[in-house]
């Protein structure tokens, strides 16, 4: 029993005399403040680390924040992101123990840091709510992170060729501004970029990325060069509701005017007018959101082919009404010209028909005779009022003669005058037809020719598509 208790307290006073000499001892910790002044003293913040001999490591990785935008027109997308920076300076190391230090970023300001920028950046800010986000962690043994938060826009020349059915390759470039391969040498973390799987764009999808590095040889010199490539795919279901869809509805509106009669011309005029309209002013928001650039985008086809069919249907009705009035007028004129020479001469008939039934009809003779019976010997007596006379003489009844010849010259007379009527009336309403047989044909042909065309390119710009993808990977 005396035994065990011994050997406890024998234990017991190991442990708090020298047992724990791997733990700072709290002397140390209170010092901490001098010792890095004391690092300090003669640090020069011009020379990086190891000067004159070989080129310093330095290690690289991001985490990305978030997508803010990518801009088609200005040829630029914009990310938030965290950038942290590995090397090792031995000239601030303090102690052979393993300690860790988190300083705030005006230590930055005190030592020696890369000076690294991008290569195809824009415009950048560093965030500084509350504080500037920048930090330091210096180890006993002279390692560095060094870590900071901002937003940058870079550049990003895209291809538009096959807009909107199109995919982008977006770079991030990091450089060495100043130190050459000789100096600095940059590689990329084991965990080089995180955060791309919860990051999220409205009208792209990030398909995958890929970390390079290479040299880049320019007029001052060779740089190390770090590249983060994104691989994006354009999201089409916008487009769809707010260009591909109201074009197809706008195409078929004006089809429309094929089943209107081309006599009702103001509705197939206003029609017509209304969807050309329409195409353009559709055709220029869709421009608006993009470069002006010289080649022709596959958005840039199928607004023309839409505006083609739009514009053909107006044209349509103008070959049709040129063609049909001219036409007409033409036949109408021709058929008045006939008709009025027709009915001159029934009238002409009509008098030769009058005077013949004066000079037989009896009647006339017998007024006159009856009013003047003293000019009966001065009145002259036609040889067909004669042989009318033989008819008395032969015994023929006075009043059947008259009823008969009366009747036998008036049926002619009202058969005429009811045809000259009709005549008349037809050629003050001109004959309506049937819609025009380039009316019937233009339905089939436009309708045709607008499936083909639609799949032809519908399927080049998912060929084109399948392409680029199987290139990427």
């Amino acid at each position: 029993m005396l035994k065990s208790f011994l050997i406890g307290i024998v234990f017991l006073f190991y442990l708090f005399s020298g047992g724990s000499s791997h733990f700072p001892k709290p002397l140390e910790l209170e010092n901490i403040t001098d010792v890095i002044k004391q690092v300090l003293v003669d640090y020069d913040i011009r020379l990086r680390p190891n000067f004159g001999g070989k080129p310093l490591y330095i290690g690289m990785d991001l985490n990305i924040a978030s997508f803010d935008s990518i801009s088609e027109v200005n040829m630029d997308y914009t990310l938030t992101l965290y950038l942290n920076q590995y090397w090792q300076d031995e000239r601030l190391a303090f102690s052979s123990e393993t300690y860790e230090l988190t300083l705030s970023g005006d230590f930055a300001a005190k030592i020696w840091v890369p000076d690294t920028f991008f290569a195809n950046d824009k415009n950048s800010f560093l965030h500084d709510v509350t504080e500037k986000n920048k930090m330091v962690r210096l180890s006993s043994d002279g390692r560095i992170k060094y870590g900071m938060r901002f937003t940058t826009t870079l550049a990003c020349m895209m291809d538009l060729h096959y807009y909107p059915l199109d995919s982008q390759n977006c770079t991030l470039e990091i450089e060495s501004y100043g130190y050459t391969v000789e100096d600095v040498v940059m590689y990329w973390m084991k965990e080089a970029v995180v955060g791309v799987d919860k990051a999220e764009l409205s009208q792209f999808t990030i398909l995958n990325f890929e970390t390079t590095d290479r040299e880049e040889a320019l007029a001052s010199g060779t740089y190390q060069r770090l590249s983060l490539s994104f691989e994006l795919k354009r999201n089409v279901g916008y487009f769809i509701f707010q260009t591909y869809l109201p074009c197809i509805l706008i195409v078929m509106l004006s089809w429309v005017s094929f089943w209107i009669n081309h006599e009702a011309t103001s509705a197939r005029v206003a029609l017509g007018i209304t969807t050309v309209l329409t195409m353009t002013t559709i055709s220029t928001g869709v421009r608006s959101s993009l470069p002006r650039i010289s080649y022709v985008k596959a958005i840039d086809i199928y607004l023309v082919m839409c505006f083609v069919f739009v514009f053909a249907a107006l044209l349509e009705y103008a070959a049709v009404n040129y063609t049909y009035w001219g036409s007409t007028r033409a036949k109408m004129k021709a058929k008045k010209l006939k008709e009025s020479k027709a009915a001159a001469e029934v009238a002409t008939n009509e008098e030769i028909i009058e005077l013949q039934d004066v000079r037989v009809s009896p009647i006339p003779y017998l007024r006159r005779r009856n009013k003047a019976s003293t000019y009966a010997s001065d009145t002259y007596f036609p040889p067909s009022f004669r042989r009318t006379r033989s008819y008395y003489s032969q015994g023929f009844n006075r009043k059947s003669l008259e009823r008969n010849t009366l009747d036998r010259h008036k049926k002619p007379y009202v058969l005429n005058s009811l045809k000259k009527g009709a005549s008349v009336l037809r050629a003050s309403i001109p004959k309506i037809k049937d819609i025009n047989k380039i009316d019937k044909l233009a339905r089939v042909v436009c309708f045709i020719i607008m499936q083909v065309i639609r799949k032809v390119v519908i399927q080049m710009q998912l060929a084109s598509v399948q392409n680029e993808i199987s290139h990427f990977r």
